[in-house]
């Protein structure tokens, strides 16, 4: 009986064996590990790293209250540890960096009971050790722009230092704070809050280094002052806003011609702009036009005509500061007629009828003259019967020969010798009966 014995208490021992390894099999895979620390931190200060066990995705498990279900095993050599705290579901531990670098520090999860069965869970990261000082620079303005790092110019802008130090390195440092906003203007403070007003447009870059320096005391030195520092920058994109919109295009322009506009917006984009064109100048009222994204201060608008008239551009356009409105006329004819082309009928017609006028007024001035003329030949008792009657040959000389004159003097002596022909302007014009 004995010798059969040994084989159930073998197996009996063997199954006792396994027990203790069945929850961590089951386990593996359903729980996850999620590390948080607060690095980067500075050579010398200590720095916290804290994983918590908890469910995975799918969340249908309940971990465990008990303290002791759970062990958390860490590695995070060269870091010096020089504290760690456990919970049930939770540890912590806080190390020291001597030398600057990325350092792995790896943690994974057993039963209390069998530290070399399979993990729970595991999981890892990089921590960041650094010999500057940790932080980072703030920006803040009251009536910021919706999209990251842009500002508006003319606008007070607050710019703060943040300074990382959770374990409280820089407690009895002594900092010095100097800025460099990118336009020219440079200042050095020991406050971490600045304000600064840009007043232009344009991209910058603000540059601040601190120095921190405080006492320390160590075993083979003794009491010295201890400096770090460190450089930080932030890119800031000054907006403006829409001031306007400048038109450069013709006014004037054929059928069927290709006519380019250029719209130069006084103001900072991205912009969104709207045209349309009507037959008078109005504002365009909403679903009148179809919206386009500028993202340059110049945009060319290109159409074709197909009908001649009047036209006018309505031009709406807005950025997230503001928005503005803008008109421009233009003048279509048709392609086959220039508006050139009446000029020269409207100059001859102009010509012909001057011409026509200055002929009609010397034609009655002449008759009028021959009239006279006549008279004194027909009737006077001093006339000869056989003398002839002007020509038109003497007509014309008399009509256009001040014109062919060379002279003035020339000129003279002919008015002089044709009014010698008509009678004085003292004496009775005589009249006959017939």
């Amino acid at each position: 009986m004995a010798p059969a014995l040994c084989p159930s208490i073998s197996s009996i021992l063997w199954l006792a064996c396994l027990l203790p390894l069945a929850p961590a099999v089951v386990a593996a895979g359903l729980y996850e590990l999620h590390l948080t620390t607060d690095s980067p931190a500075t050579t010398g200060a200590e720095v916290t790293v804290t994983a918590s066990l908890v469910p995975s995705d799918n969340g249908s498990l309940d971990l465990p209250t008990d303290a002791h279900f759970y062990r958390f095993h860490w590695i995070h050599s060269p870091l010096l540890l020089t504290g760690k705290t456990e919970e049930a579901l939770s540890s912590s531990i806080r190390a020291v960096g001597s030398a600057p670098g990325d350092f792995p520090v790896s943690v994974w999860v057993t039963a209390a009971h069998c530290q070399k069965c399979q993990p729970v869970a595991r999981s890892r990261l990089l921590l960041s050790i650094t010999e500057f000082i940790a932080g980072n620079l703030a920006v803040a303005q009251n009536t910021s722009l919706p999209w990251p790092t842009s500002y508006l110019t003319k606008t007070v802008l607050k710019v703060s230092f943040l300074l990382h130090d959770p374990s409280g390195f820089f407690k009895t440092a002594a900092f010095l704070y100097s800025w460099d906003f990118g336009d020219g203007t440079q200042m050095v403070t020991e406050d971490p809050v600045v304000y600064y007003n840009y007043s232009i447009i344009g991209t910058f870059t603000v540059k601040l280094q601190v120095v921190a320096e405080w006492e320390q005391t160590t075993l083979h030195a003794g009491k010295g002052v201890v400096q770090k520092t460190g450089n930080f920058s932030a890119s800031l994109k000054l907006q403006e806003t829409l001031r306007g919109i400048q038109v450069l295009g013709p006014n004037q322009i054929q059928t069927f011609q290709k006519m380019t506009v250029t719209l130069n917006f006084l103001g900072s984009p991205p912009i969104t702009v709207c045209w349309c064109l009507k037959p008078e100048c109005l504002p365009l009222e909403e679903g009148e036009c179809h919206p386009l994204s500028v993202a340059s201060a110049a945009y060319n608008l290109t159409h074709v005509f197909r009908n001649p008239g009047d036209y006018c551009f309505s031009i709406w356009a807005e950025n997230v500061i503001s928005k503005t409105h803008q008109y421009h006329r233009i003048q279509v004819w048709p392609s086959s007629v220039q508006p050139a082309v009446f000029a020269l009928p409207c100059a001859t017609l102009i010509t012909m009828m001057l011409a026509f006028i200055m002929y009609m007024t010397l034609r009655n001035a002449t008759h009028q003259k021959d009239m006279v003329e006549v008279a004194d030949f027909d009737f006077s008792p001093m006339s000869d019967k056989n003398t002839e009657p002007p020509t038109g040959g003497k007509c014309c000389q008399m009509c256009c020969g001040p014109f062919l004159l060379e002279t003035p003097s020339e000129y003279l002596e002919v008015v002089r010798e044709n009014h010698g022909l008509l009678p004085p302007l003292y004496k009775s014009v005589k009249t006959y009966t017939v």
